[in-house]
């Protein structure tokens, strides 16, 4: 499969040594991707990752799987994309943590000819991640907006999703909308009422 088979990513690659960047920039670029930004600094990479929003970001363990964990912290905090992690050593420790950190990948340094395969396996898992996290929350909301009309009206759980599906059916709108609706509604309703301004 050559690089014109994949679709062309942004990237942002991060370690605390500037001399191994170079090399992991040039292997981003061979595979017909651009590198948006190199990041050596914890306190730089989340304003660069919010500024810039890649595609997919490469983290690289160096000397400090400290320095590597928290540029992956910053990341996650910032990105709406997948964290791969690079490192040259067998190093399970760092790789577990950086699991759970958030990394959708991790890729052995070493072995080029699978960049390209581990970023498109971090790429699919990132957007089932999505939306079965997407999914969660539609039915979070649904659960809350149930829980207002059960309080509302006197009326057991069945009922109320009842009334959001025939409501739903009768406005042709998506019960997760009419759910949004009733959670905002409530919400209002609950809030304080505010003195009209003063002329």
């Amino acid at each position: 499969m050559t690089a014109a088979d994949h679709q062309h990513l942004r990237v942002l690659i991060a370690d605390e040594s500037k001399e191994r960047l170079a090399p992991i920039a040039t292997i981003v670029v061979g595979l017909g991707h651009t590198v948006i930004a190199q990041e050596l600094e914890v306190e730089d990479v989340g304003g660069v990752t919010a500024r810039e929003q890649p595609d997919v970001a490469l983290v690289r363990l160096s000397d400090s799987p400290e320095h590597a964990l928290a540029l992956i912290d910053r990341i996650v905090d910032e990105a709406a994309c997948p964290v791969i992690a690079l490192t040259d050593v067998q190093e399970p420790a760092f790789v577990s943590e950086a699991s759970k950190r958030g990394v959708f990948a991790y890729i052995n340094e070493a072995d080029v000819e699978n960049y390209q395969s581990s970023i498109d396996v971090a790429l699919r898992r990132f957007t089932e991640y999505q939306t079965l996290d997407g999914a969660f929350k539609r039915r979070g909301s649904i659960e809350r907006a149930k829980g207002i009309l059960m309080e509302r009206h006197g009326i057991d759980e069945d009922a109320a999703f009842a009334m959001l599906r025939h409501q739903s059916h009768t406005s042709n709108r998506k019960i997760i909308d009419l759910a949004s609706a009733v959670i905002d509604g409530h919400l209002l309703l609950r809030s304080e009422p505010q003195p009209p301004p003063q002329p």
